[in-house]
């Protein structure tokens, strides 16, 4: 899908995820939008003569729910049908850079072509630089550990990040919640686009010095010279047959120099002389070279991944929520649902809630791959050592707790991290309400539950997981729905 059905999309389940008691989408809403969305795509595959697409279902699924709220609230349509990020950017920012570059005084006085011309000489320097640093972070692998979510990337992504005023709770919590996730998803397009903008501006920068050069002489004869307090002329000739050696070697009809000349330019001594062209030659065919070729390249490369991502952006079709509208229409393969009990051994009637349970977050045709139990306190490399947690087949991982239990740092938090780091997809965890109400009672349980959720969804939030409760003797209490399925960390 395209970057805007992926933004509708994921906009859609933000709204889903948000509105638990579904007050803005009703289930009627929600039944029509996907029964709606399963007949357009069988007409669209129907008239192709391919399989039911998923991405069509989730296009046409997501933009008859955003119709629909549109409608209702029309601040949010306006929200919906705005353009994403701050396009604008892309394009001033080479047209500025440009015209920073011919406006730069300092290069050259309006006679004088300066073989040691500081902006040029830092202009190519600075490039140079550039490209090393490319190469760095291209060879070693420790260097592309950028810190994600740089406040630029995230004003790149999303642009004015604040939701409509007046809108209906759940669906501003929704706004909110799809900001933030657009803001991680779109990140390699946003990279990608930022690093086409940047050497498109480097390009343009150095274009509009060389236009500014070539301008010039069209209207004053330029004269050369040179001052240095600590190079001499042997010096500045080496220096300066390094610089111009790509340009003298690519384009053979521009003429040298010797040392002698050098010397006869100190202190512009060969004033009178008509040698002006031949420098300002130099160093445009240099910067062309050297600047503007290179990252006219670089702009291209970066513009044709941002191109691929545009077009076949990047959503994880594997996540519950996504596996659940799948199933809908029968598309993939079915989800299977890994659980780690951690002290907790599941007896006969709460392994049947747990396949319920699968079902309702992942699917019907979910499959359950219950491990055996940690035991409090084991060594994890031991009670691990048999499980393959980069398995390709698992959908979700989860991590069953009994809501009885306190959590630990030493243990339960021991535990959530050494998955985490393991784990590529991310880690969700189960708590299981259960045994607690079977200690204190329904009636007067209801309290307790809740102060033993937050604190658990608190705790695992600190160890980069999920908290979810459910109870595996009623499984339909707590229902892992679309509206609130199992969260996991988007891939990126």
């Amino acid at each position: 899908m395209n970057e805007q059905v992926a933004r509708n999309v994921v906009l859609v389940r933000s709204i889903e995820y948000a509105d638990v008691a579904h007050t803005v989408l009703s289930d009627d809403d929600r039944m029509y939008a996907t029964r709606s969305a399963r007949e357009l795509a069988a007409w669209q595959a129907a008239d192709s003569h391919i399989a039911v697409s998923q991405h069509h279902f989730l296009q046409q699924r997501a933009e008859q729910i955003l119709k629909r709220l549109g409608e209702r609230t029309p601040a949010f349509g306006a929200f919906a049908r705005r353009a994403p990020g701050m396009s604008g950017i892309w394009i001033a920012l080479p047209f500025l850079a440009f015209l920073l570059g011919a406006a730069l005084d300092r290069i050259a006085d309006p006679h004088r072509v300066d073989l040691l011309s500081a902006p040029l000489l830092a202009i190519v320097g600075w490039n140079l630089f550039v490209y090393l640093g490319l190469l760095v972070w291209a060879i070693v692998p420790a260097a592309r550990r950028g810190k994600s979510g740089v406040p630029l990337l995230r004003r790149l992504s999303v642009g004015k990040a604040v939701a409509p005023r007046k809108l209906p709770t759940a669906l501003a919590e929704g706004v909110a919640h799809y900001l933030a996730d657009w803001a991680v998803l779109s990140e390699p397009l946003t990279r990608a686009r930022l690093a086409r903008t940047f050497h498109l501006a480097a390009a343009g920068f150095a274009l509009g010095a060389v236009a500014s050069l070539y301008a010039r002489g069209l209207l004053t004869e330029y004269v050369t010279g040179w001052e240095s307090t600590f190079l001499d002329a042997q010096q500045v000739h080496t220096l300066l047959s390094w610089l111009f050696t790509p340009a003298l070697a690519v384009f053979p009809f521009l003429q040298g120099f010797s040392p002698a000349e050098i010397e006869q330019l100190r202190f512009g001594g060969a004033a009178g002389l008509p040698v002006g062209d031949r420098w300002v030659h130099l160093y445009g065919a240099t910067l062309l070279l050297l600047v503007i070729l290179p990252r006219v390249v670089l702009a291209l490369v970066a513009g044709v991944r941002a191109g691929r991502l545009k077009r076949n952006f990047p959503i994880d079709l594997d996540q519950p929520y996504y596996r659940k509208l799948a199933d809908s229409i029968g598309a993939g393969t079915p989800a299977v649902l890994r659980v780690i009990p951690y002290s907790y051994t599941l007896d006969e009637p709460r392994d049947r809630g747990l396949w319920a349970i699968a079902a309702a977050a992942l699917g019907g045709q979910t499959r359950v791959q219950l491990l055996p139990p940690i035991g409090y306190g084991v060594e994890l490399k031991d009670a691990l050592r048999d499980t393959t947690l980069k398995e390709a087949g698992i959908t979700v991982t989860t991590v069953l707790f009994s809501l009885a239990a306190t959590p630990e740092k030493e243990n339960h938090g021991a535990l959530l991290d050494y998955l985490v780091k393991r784990v590529p997809r991310g880690v969700a965890v189960l708590l299981d309400e259960s045994p607690l109400l079977e200690r204190i009672g329904e009636q007067v349980g209801s309290e307790r539950v809740a102060e033993r959720h937050a604190l658990w969804r608190q705790f695992c939030s600190f160890h980069g997981t999920s908290a979810h409760v459910v109870n595996l003797l009623q499984p339909d209490k707590h229902p892992l729905e679309l509206g609130a399925g199992l969260a996991l960390p988007e891939l990126r």
